[in-house]
């Protein structure tokens, strides 16, 4: 894994699952699940930046692409972007053209995000190759694996919204 030894990943602050005196034991996954999160923004954000977006600008472009638009609400539910922040970012998109505001009907108060022509035909062509992209990252996965990652963390999921509750 990334050919550092255990020895080397200990000195540079990552958790090898050793538990310290006093710490609980959910510490190692929470830490281990920021990190994977971290490493994956990074290698998805370097490809993304390469098409002349931020992350948050494809994320949104990425969602919009093959629907007739969405309310902000839901836009923001799906990309896990604040409304706040939402607004800036389809601001700079509707500046370069790819995506437009819609009033609502029956809510002139509230919008939705649809792309453009341009942000479509942008969507046509970056989506795909981003996919290509990512699959790099999974390429040598074992069969089976992908299942069991993917129910791990459904499961954590599921922990931290009972805890909610």
């Amino acid at each position: 894994m990334g050919g550092r030894s255990v020895k080397t990943t200990a000195k540079a602050g990552v958790d090898t699952g050793s538990k310290r005196e006093g710490q609980e034991p959910f510490i190692g996954v929470l830490r281990a699940l920021a990190e994977a999160y971290h490493a994956f923004h990074g290698y998805s954000a370097t490809h993304v930046r390469l098409m002349n977006l931020t992350p948050a600008q494809f994320d949104i472009i990425a969602t919009l692409g093959n629907t007739s638009g969405l309310p902000f609400n839901q836009l923001a539910k799906r990309t896990l972007i604040t409304k706040g922040t939402l607004t800036g970012i389809i601001d700079r998109l509707e500046a370069k053209g790819l995506v437009r505001r819609e009033v609502l009907a029956g809510d002139r108060r509230s919008f939705r995000a649809v792309l453009t022509a341009s942000g479509e035909a942008l969507f046509v062509k970056v989506f795909p190759q981003h996919i290509a992209y990512l699959r790099r990252a999974f390429a040598d996965a074992r069969p089976g694996e992908l299942e069991q990652m993917a129910g791990l963390l459904r499961a954590l999921q599921q922990r931290f919204r009972e805890a909610t509750r």
